[in-house]
């Protein structure tokens, strides 16, 4: 086997072809596939692939492909692919994590995209200071779930790691809502523009930019709603409410109702953290772990949930016994911070400054 690092891409589109461009920035040989050869064909003339067809060999599978097909290939690939970690791209992770049990399948979501769509949208920086989410399941091999934490960061991602059904819940109010939202807003502008020619040509500004979501490809949102649709109508019901709560406040000419609603929101609205950018200082964590499945997952966990971003792992793994150490990264800022946590929590973590 060749010393250069090696990927499979299941699925050759939009975010396929941006994790092939990235990867193989980095350095990996990239072999791609896709349901419609054209896609491999041209994924492979725009550089997002080194080759067409399957690479036993690969460490890393990544199925780019629709949610409600992910847990079939997840295990199709488990298979083909005796050494690899695989892990998925879907945004519902819940159903996903039910239907594929094995250590080497790591639910991931990387929070990026474009309004542009197939392989000719893709773009090797798609990931740089973009949130990536990775749901590893308590039955996770620590190593393949540092293995694949390790790469994607490489990719310029931000990797936070979360229960899988709590990214669900998330990603409803922040991402699958939204785009419901948007779509709703702009059929209704659509609507009217029918007798008011001019709407349209006036819409810009905020609404452009509140509707930009509603330009992406239509045919990965029945899925997506299918498989997430308790969280996503539990928060369409949420924003029903509240929406109907503005209504009488304007109704009534509430202007102080009105201000305090918009105070809160604008002043939420500044709260967002911007994209991740590496801190200049950097410190290594030592944590103790027993060698099992759950230990690395519960260190990141408490991570993400802290707002602590690490950068890279690595498990070294001690010859005697069922123990080993992690070795984790993070903004020298904030080492004492997550070792207080992780100790609070019954680890033992040292911390190192990294000159």
């Amino acid at each position: 086997m060749s010393a250069t690092r090696r990927a499979q891409i299941i699925g050759t589109g939009l975010v396929g072809g941006s994790i092939g461009l990235a990867l193989r920035r980095a350095g990996w040989h990239v072999t791609g596939r896709d349901l419609d050869p054209a896609r491999s064909e041209r994924a492979r003339e725009v550089g997002a692939i080194d080759e067409i067809g399957s690479d036993v060999d690969a460490e890393l599978v990544f199925i780019a492909a629709p949610v409600g097909a992910i847990a079939e290939l997840a295990a199709a690939a488990i298979d083909a692919h005796p050494q690899a970690v695989v892990t998925d791209v879907g945004s519902v992770k819940g159903a996903i994590s039910r239907a594929v049990h094995h250590p080497r399948f790591v639910g991931g979501h990387p929070m990026a995209g474009s309004e542009q769509d197939g392989i000719d949208g893709s773009r090797a920086n798609l990931f740089d200071g973009a949130v990536w989410v990775l749901t590893p399941t308590s039955q996770v091999d620590p190593v393949a779930h540092a293995r694949l934490h390790s790469a994607i960061s490489e990719l310029g991602a931000d990797v936070v790691t979360l229960d899988p059904d709590s990214h669900d819940a998330i990603v409803a109010v922040i991402s699958h809502v939204p785009h419901l939202t948007a779509a709703t807003l702009m059929g209704l502008a659509s609507e009217r523009a029918t007798d008011r020619a001019a709407l349209l040509r006036l819409a810009a500004g905020g609404f452009r930019d509140m509707t930009r979501i509603s330009a992406g490809h239509p045919g990965i949102w029945p899925d997506i709603c299918a498989e997430n649709r308790d969280a996503i109508v539990e928060v369409l019901d949420d924003l029903r409410s509240e929406l109907g709560k503005v209504r009488e406040i304007v109704a009534g000419a509430d202007r102080g109702a009105l201000l305090e609603r918009l105070h809160a929101a604008r002043a939420a609205r500044l709260r967002l953290p911007g994209p991740a950018v590496r801190p200049v200082g950097l410190a290594e964590l030592r944590i103790p772990i027993d060698d099992r499945p759950g230990q690395l997952a519960h260190v990141t966990t408490a991570a993400t949930e802290h707002g602590v971003n690490i950068y890279d792992i690595e498990i070294a793994h001690s010859t005697e016994g069922e123990r080993g150490t992690l070795i984790v990264v993070v903004d020298s800022s904030r080492a004492e911070t997550l070792a207080d946590i992780l100790r609070s929590g019954g680890y033992g973590a040292t911390v190192t400054d990294l000159q």
